[in-house]
């Protein structure tokens, strides 16, 4: 999990069940947080700009070309 962390920075909502701050479909920004991932969380980049913990389940990892994380950065 923790290698995962560090080769991956974007997820995909697939799940947001009690949390308003998540629309399913879209790509998500996570930062690296050890701690969290041995209980089964991501840090995430909400819809409010802030980071926060939600549930692993809610996400699949993304391995994304550097222009597409470039990208996706700028706009968010």
């Amino acid at each position: 999990m923790i290698k995962k962390l560090s080769e991956t920075h974007f997820v995909l909502c697939i799940e947001n069940e009690g949390c308003e701050d998540l629309e399913t479909r879209k790509f998500y920004r996570i930062l690296p947080d050890e701690e969290a991932a041995k209980e089964g969380y991501l840090r995430v980049i909400d819809e409010s700009q802030e980071d926060y913990l939600y549930p692993e389940s809610y996400f699949i990892f993304l391995e994304l070309p550097y222009k597409v994380q470039d990208a996706l950065v700028a706009t968010g």
